[in-house]
C-alpha cells in the first residue's frame, strides 16, 4: 500500500523532516556492551615520539641490550695486552733429608699471533655497528605495528560514528511514527518496519563498537599506553624502489659482516697461541754444595693444527651462508611488499575517486527521494531503502579517504621510511 493513499500531505512533510536530519551525530552515547578501553587524544604527542616510546618499552629491547653488551665485550678483549689470561705456575720439592730444596715460579701468558689483535678489533667494530643497525631494524618494525593500530582505529571510529549516526537516525523514526501509529494515522506495519531496522541498525552499532574496543585494544598492548597523536597522516616518500639503505637490508648486511669478521678472527687464531713463559728456579744444596738462582725464559709457538680449525671456520660459513640466502629472500620479500603496496595506493586513489562520484550521485538521488516522499509518490520502504544506499556511499567514501592516507604510511613503511 502506498503512504499516500491512507495519509496526508502534511504526515508525509513530517516524516521527511525527521528522516532527513543531519546524519553525523555526536553525542555521549552510553557504550552498549559494558566494556570500554579509553584511548586519549594528545596534540603534542608526534607519530616520531609515540614510536620512539613504544621501543623503549618494547620486549626487544632485552635482546638488544644484550648485543650492545656483547660488542662492548669484544672490544675490551681485543683491547687487552694478552690474547687470554695469564698463568702462574708455583713448585717445590724438597729432599727427605731436609736439606735439599728446589723451588720454581713460572708465569705463562699467552700473547697474540700476528694479525690476529687486529682482526678482534675488527670483530668488535662490526659487532657494535651490527647491533644499531639491529636497533634501527627493530624501530622500523615497531613503526609498523604503531602505523597498523593507529589506522586500524581511525577506520574503525568511522565505522562507529557511521553506525551511531543511522542507529539515532532510526531511533528518532520510531518514537515519530509510534506517535502517528498511536494516533491511528500510520498502520502497524510500518511500525514493526521501522522498529525492525532499528533493531538491525542497532545490531550494526554494537559490531562496530565492538571493532573500536578491539583496535583500542591492540593499539594500548603494542604502544602500552592509552594516548594517540592529534596527527599522525604521512606525506608520501619519494622512493620508487627499495634502496640498499632500508633498514632492514642493512641489517642483515650487518649480520653478514659481523660473521665474516668472526670467521677471520678464528682463522688468525692458526694451530693455537703462542705460550710466552718467564719462570725464576731457586736450588738450595747442603753445606757442601752452592745455592744456585737461575731464570727461565721460553717460548712455545704451536703449528700444524689446520685440521683442527678447520671444523670451526666450516661451522661459521655455514652460518655465513644462511644469513646471504636470508638476505635474498628478504630483498625479494621487501620488493614483493613494496609491489603492493604502491598498487593497493593507485588502486584506492581510484577508488576514492569513484566513491565520491558515487556519494554524489547518491546524495542527489536521495534528495529527489525526500521530494517524492514530501509528495506521497512513494512508500516508506523504497525510501528506507534509498536512504540505505545512499548512508552506504557516505560511509564509504569516507573509508576510502581514511584508507587512501593508510595506504600512504604502509608505502612508506614498505620503502623503509621512519616518520
Amino acid at each position: 500500500m502506498k503512504l499516500r493513499m491512507w495519509v496526508g500531505r502534511p504526515i508525509h512533510a513530517f516524516l521527511s523532516a525527521i528522516l532527513l536530519m543531519p546524519s553525523l551525530v555526536w553525542c555521549d552515547l552510553a557504550p552498549i556492551v559494558a566494556h570500554k578501553d579509553p584511548i586519549e587524544v594528545d596534540a603534542n604527542l608526534s607519530l616520531a615520539a609515540l614510536i620512539q616510546m613504544t621501543l623503549e618499552k618494547y620486549p626487544d629491547t632485552y635482546w638488544l641490550n644484550a648485543l650492545e653488551e656483547e660488542a662492548g665485550a669484544i672490544k675490551q678483549r681485543s683491547e687487552s695486552w694478552l690474547a687470554g689470561p695469564p698463568k702462574l705456575g708455583l713448585a717445590y720439592q724438597g729432599a727427605s733429608s731436609g736439606t735439599l730444596h728446589y723451588a720454581d715460579a713460572v708465569l705463562q701468558a699467552p700473547i697474540w699471533n700476528f694479525g690476529q689483535r687486529d682482526a678482534e678489533q675488527v670483530l668488535a667494530q662490526q659487532s657494535r655497528k651490527s647491533a644499531g643497525l639491529q636497533k634501527d631494524l627493530i624501530q622500523l618494525r615497531i613503526a609498523g605495528l604503531v602505523r597498523d593500530a593507529l589506522w586500524d582505529m581511525a577506520l574503525s571510529n568511522i565505522r562507529y560514528d557511521q553506525a551511531l549516526s543511522e542507529y539515532q537516525i532510526s531511533e528518532r523514526l520510531v518514537q515519530k511514527i509510534k506517535k502517528l501509529f498511536e494516533l491511528g494515522e500510520l498502520p502497524r506495519a510500518d511500525l514493526l518496519l521501522v522498529k525492525s531496522e532499528s533493531l538491525s541498525k542497532r545490531s550494526k552499532l554494537t559490531q562496530a563498537e565492538a571493532e573500536v574496543m578491539h583496535a583500542r585494544r591492540r593499539y594500548q598492548s603494542i604502544t602500552q599506553s592509552t594516548k594517540i597523536p592529534g596527527k599522525f597522516t604521512e606525506q608520501l616518500a619519494p622512493l620508487t624502489e627499495i634502496e640498499q639503505s632500508h633498514p632492514a637490508l642493512l641489517a642483515i648486511n650487518g649480520l653478514v659482516a659481523r660473521k665474516q669478521a668472526e670467521i677471520e678472527a678464528i682463522r688468525q687464531t692458526g694451530s693455537g697461541q703462542t705460550q710466552l713463559t718467564l719462570g725464576v728456579n731457586s736450588d738450595r744444596g747442603d753445606f757442601r754444595s752452592n745455592d744456585t738462582e737461575s731464570v727461565v725464559v721460553a717460548i712455545d709457538i704451536p703449528f700444524g693444527g689446520s685440521a683442527h680449525l678447520a671444523p670451526k671456520i666450516a661451522k661459521a660459513h655455514v652460518q655465513l651462508n644462511k644469513l646471504i640466502a636470508r638476505r635474498e629472500l628478504l630483498r625479494r620479500e621487501l620488493e614483493q611488499a613494496h609491489h603492493e603496496a604502491e598498487h593497493s595506493l593507485q588502486v584506492n586513489r581510484v577508488e576514492l575517486a569513484t566513491a565520491e562520484e558515487i556519494k554524489q550521485l547518491a546524495e542527489r538521488h536521495m534528495k529527489m527521494t525526500e521530494l517524492s516522499l514530501s509528495a506521497g509518490e512513494i512508500d516508506l520502504i523504497d525510501y528506507l531503502k534509498i536512504q540505505s544506499r545512499t548512508e552506504h556511499a557516505v560511509s564509504n567514501a569516507k573509508q576510502r579517504s581514511v584508507t587512501l592516507q593508510r595506504d600512504i604510511a604502509f608505502y612508506n613503511q614498505s620503502v623503509g621510511v621512519l616518520p
